[in-house]
């Protein structure tokens, strides 16, 4: 279907593809957010305490819980029920859920980005960096075009794909109107998922302000952002009438700048985005004051950030540092996005978490992914084009006075120092994975999970707060929710693993694993429904201090401050586009998990700061692993 491609005077195709239903079709229909009942969100919170607390301390908790679900908490709930009735086009979360991301004075870099790092192209000789960040640039410039035109096709999820995912569903449903297409793709078992972050992906930056930062965005500016070694460069991309630029010119321009022998600044600016966001904050002031406004709206209003590195990527530890934090030179965390790309051709994603959750990011990657290596605009053999780049492309100069000399070395120091103290490390886990455990009838996210459990049993002999993030987009601006893996099934499960396999029969062990997969499915299915506690909680915690309430004894329970030091912080994803993902802990004594369970295998990405150790924590999740497909096999395992 070449022809439908829609191709420019210059013969590149200008979109990904042509959707017949409109890329917001179901944006209207979608249903609201659940705000939960209150009872319900008590019992959830108090059925993940359990775990975590002596029967003293969690008679304790109990009592304020109840004492708050009574009090207090019944009146805030009626306030946030009558709040969110009046706020139809929206979901309860959105305004406290940006607010606590932009609010925050952490660096973004290791705090809250995180990375996904692309797969290889198939074909080798297309993973030349010059030809992939071509590639990569078209199609992510591609998927752009085609979403502002309304021709990305809807994000849906299919629990039935040969009924929905079919021609005739879409020239059916296209005809139903907004307002109620969501009910025919209900009916056909189909659930579009909300998209009101995408636009953010493009011309969009996290803006440092003193106490808040705001999100910016500039859909009219046409520029790409480049940067190498540490040096900032910006070249049209789109025409005055919105047409991508001929790939084989902005193969030339990448050339020109992978070819400019200009020294590394000695003050690179990237460093600044990885401060304190306070500290960034009265900088970036100085820096405006100091001549260089036009310069900084060049970096903020870019298409995106291309982040090319000089340098091979040596193994997986290595690709994990490259793409969560890299040299703090040649990058701006700003941005809602960092396309990585070394010297190899390895490319990855570094993205600002303010603006958007991980769905949006993964089906950009994928069609980004999809596109440049099933329709690459160049190939190898492909000769750039005979344009005057040196015009083209302007170097970003940045007027330095003293003070900002200062605060570029400061943050560098500070910036070397936190890297510094983070540790990664992986394992690739090969006696199993999703094919096994379904054809046992067990969760293969459950298992992943009270492996980490079981691990973190056998390393500190505790059971400690744990994360796992949860999509909420199958509702109207629906953001995450948290499933707390860490249950009493976990717990009983890992105790008779660790402490008392003498005691048990392969039979009982297999018993212990199917309740905490049951368990472990139905704090999943709730989650993804919005009926967890946590984004409840958070968002009666939030209505109280905005309306200047003594904040509830409820909350100032250490219990609740315990739960919330999420020392286990997990999130996953599969994707035929993705290699690995990660992200620093949240806390500082704390795992950060990013995990894959594919067919066959489990690949398990941990980040650590000194306080924990990430290696040994993952050879008990090796173990855990091994331990838990055994009994599942139906073998004896030793201690």
């Amino acid at each position: 279907a070449g022809w439908r491609r829609g191709y420019s005077s210059a013969g590149a195709a200008e979109y990904l593809h042509r959707s017949i239903v409109p890329t917001m079709h179901y944006q209207k229909s979608l249903p609201r957010l659940p705000v939960p009942k209150l009872e319900d969100t008590i019992t959830r919170y108090l059925n993940a305490q359990k775990p975590l607390l002596n029967d003293d301390q969690f008679r304790k908790t109990e009592e304020l819980a109840h004492h708050f679900e009574k009090g207090i908490g019944r009146e805030l709930h009626e306030q946030l029920v009558a709040q969110d009735n009046q706020n139809k086009h929206t979901s309860y979360i959105t305004g406290p859920w940006f607010d606590m991301y932009l609010k925050a004075r952490e660096p973004v870099v290791l705090n809250f980005n995180a990375f996904m790092s692309f797969n290889p192209d198939p074909k080798s000789e297309y993973n030349d960096q010059l030809i992939r960040a071509t590639n990569m640039t078209v199609s992510a410039i591609r998927f752009m075009k085609t979403f502002r035109a309304g021709l990305l096709e809807p994000e849906v999820f299919h629990l039935n794909p040969e009924k929905s995912d079919t021609e005739i569903f879409k020239k059916i449903i296209r005809f139903v109107p907004s307002s109620l297409s969501w009910f025919g793709a209900y009916m056909v078992n189909a659930y579009p998922l909300d998209m009101s972050q995408y636009f953010r992906l493009f011309n969009s930056t996290r803006l440092p302000k003193l106490n808040r930062d705001e999100l910016y965005t500039d859909e009219k500016a046409k520029h790409l952002l480049v940067q190498r070694n540490g040096n900032f460069y910006v070249f049209d991309v789109l025409d005055r009438d919105g047409n991508m630029l001929k790939p084989s010119e902005i193969q030339a321009h990448l050339k020109y700048i992978l070819s400019d022998n200009s020294p590394a600044p000695a003050f690179p600016l990237g460093y600044l985005s990885s401060e304190n966001r306070d500290t960034w904050a009265l900088l970036r002031k100085n820096l405006l004051d100091n001549g260089n406004e036009e310069a900084l709206q060049k970096v903020d209003s870019a298409v995106f950030c291309l982040s090319l590195d000089d340098f091979p990527i040596k193994d997986f530890v290595h690709l994990s540092h490259t793409m969560l934090h890299g040299d703090g030179a040649n990058r701006w965390y700003d941005k809602s996005f960092n396309l990585i790309i070394t010297k190899d051709g390895t490319a990855g994603i570094n993205f600002e978490h303010s603006w958007g959750d991980g769905v949006a990011v993964l089906r950009f990657q994928n069609e980004v992914f999809k596109d440049s290596t099933k329709a690459p605009a160049i190939s190898p053999q492909s000769q750039p084009a005979s344009v005057d780049s040196s015009r083209a492309v302007q170097k970003l100069d940045f007027k330095l006075n003293d003070a900002l000399k200062a605060g570029i070395t400061k943050a560098k120091q500070k910036f070397d120092a936190s890297v510094e103290a983070l540790s990664l490390n992986l394992i690739q886990f090969h006696e199993g994975g999703k094919e096994l455990l379904k054809k046992k009838k067990v969760s293969p996210d459950a298992v992943a999970q009270l492996a980490f459990q079981m691990a973190f049993f056998r390393q500190y002999n505790q059971t400690v707060a744990t994360y796992e993030s949860c999509s909420t987009a199958a509702f109207k601006h629906g953001r995450t929710e948290t499933i707390r893996p860490a249950s009493i099934h976990t717990k009983k499960c890992s105790e008779a693993f660790v402490r008392e396999l003498s005691k048990h029969s392969t039979e009982e062990l297999q018993k212990l694993i199917v309740e905490c997969s049951k368990y472990h499915g139905r704090l999943t299915k709730e989650a993804a429904m919005g009926q967890g506690f946590d984004r409840h909680l958070f968002g009666l915690r939030y209505l109280a201090l905005s309306k200047g309430i003594a904040l509830p004894d409820f909350y100032q329970d250490q219990a609740y401050a315990r739960l919330n030091h999420n020392i286990i912080s997990t999130s996953t994803l599969v994707s035929p586009a993705v290699q690995l993902g990660g992200f620093g802990p949240v806390v500082s004594d704390g795992f950060g998990v990013g995990y894959q369970v594919h067919d066959d295998w489990i690949g398990c990405n941990v980040s650590s700061y000194p306080t924990r150790n990430g290696k040994e924590y993952l050879q008990c999740i090796y173990k855990s692993l091994e331990d838990i497909f055994n009994v599942l096999k139906g073998k004896k395992i030793g201690s």
